[in-house]
């Protein structure tokens, strides 16, 4: 097997920068452990409305870090020189704008936000102030997704005419959960199903047709869907997306000279096999713990430079996605409210 690990930037060899974490969920507590673990980045604040919460997270995940209990003063800390936006969905709007407006860096958890006009009002934010922003899609920066990118660019698979994708989670049902709460932007979509249409996007563009085909929960969310891509006379993707069952998180990039398939957990950081159509085969290794790391060496690395968006993510990246995902939650017939 062949390790493609040196196929991304170590984290640890990016910038020290000091993270003001907002929120203090799961997600959270995932991105403070990879940034504690892996790179030379701190935690330095936490915010919370829930100080016993707040106060828990940091214990659990940046004990030195001051707890504070609005996100205005999180914002406002000296010492946070970038804010990782770990709220719901429904939030990331007002959130990253909070940041933005006390002159902070910004990461948003994906999706960037509710909508695409949403989108547009934190870039053009940014862009006034001159601070960098980055919506948090992991999968940009892990190793094996530079190295696909790598064997893609070389011609290895030929022309690449095919991506299917799927992710594919089985939540308990609960309308008071933010999966399941329009309220909060809930759905299958925005959460889970943002990563292979992402995905399919990186290796193919913007696509020229969405059409989404799929069923609601009773609180108005989507449960579950089927999305095509069409590119141009070329191409095609296929995504798959649920909050109602289990399987496996695979892709498969059918290209005319062979193929290359990842069978699962395929937007974390994991292995792949590349097929030629000679019958050839070669496995490849891009496995290490959690991944968030690569995404956070990235802010750090951008603010060190100057720069106000990254190149594996940049600001329209970012504003084509929510572009496909209006058009497909729209097909789907999914509204929050107040938009």
């Amino acid at each position: 097997m062949i390790s493609v690990l040196d196929a991304a930037p170590d984290p640890m060899a990016a910038p020290a920068i000091g993270w003001g974490v907002l929120g203090a969920g799961r997600i959270a507590g995932s991105f403070s452990a990879a940034v504690g673990t892996y790179t030379r980045s701190r935690v330095v604040a936490v915010g919370s409305r829930d100080a016993g919460r707040g106060r828990e997270f940091a214990d659990k995940h940046a004990p030195d870090a001051p707890v504070h209990g609005s996100y205005e003063a999180l914002v406002d800390d000296p010492a946070v020189d970038a804010v990782y936006v770990a709220t719901p969905h429904s939030h990331h709007r007002d959130h990253a704008l909070l940041a933005i407006a006390a002159g902070k860096h910004v990461l948003v958890e994906k999706a960037f936000t509710r909508n695409a006009a949403e989108a547009v009002e934190v870039l053009d934010a940014a862009r006034r102030a001159g601070v960098f922003v980055m919506e948090a899609m992991k999968t940009r920066h892990l190793p094996h997704v530079a190295a696909i990118r790598a064997l893609v660019a070389r011609g290895e698979i030929g022309d690449v005419v095919s991506v299917t994708g799927n992710y594919q989670v089985a939540f308990p049902y609960d309308e008071t959960s933010r999966i399941f709460d329009p309220a909060l932007a809930g759905g299958a979509l925005l959460d889970i199903g943002v990563y292979p249409v992402a995905f399919a996007m990186d290796l193919l563009g913007v696509p020229d047709e969405v059409r989404a085909t799929g069923f609601l929960t009773s609180t108005g969310v989507d449960a579950q869907s089927a999305i095509a891509l069409r590119f141009g006379e070329r191409a095609v993707a296929s995504v798959t997306t649920s909050v109602q069952s289990p399987s496996p998180t695979s892709v498969t990039i059918g290209g005319t000279a062979g193929n290359i398939q990842i069978a699962d957990h395929a937007f974390a950081p994991t292995g792949f096999v590349v097929e030629w159509a000679d019958g050839g085969r070669k496995e490849f290794d891009g496995f290490v713990e959690d991944g968030k790391q690569y995404e956070a060496a990235e802010v750090a690395r951008c603010i060190a430079s100057g720069a106000v968006e990254s190149a594996r993510m940049t600001w329209q990246d970012t504003l084509d996605l929510m572009a496909v995902l209006d058009a497909a939650r729209g097909q789907l017939g999914v509204v929050y409210p107040g938009e």
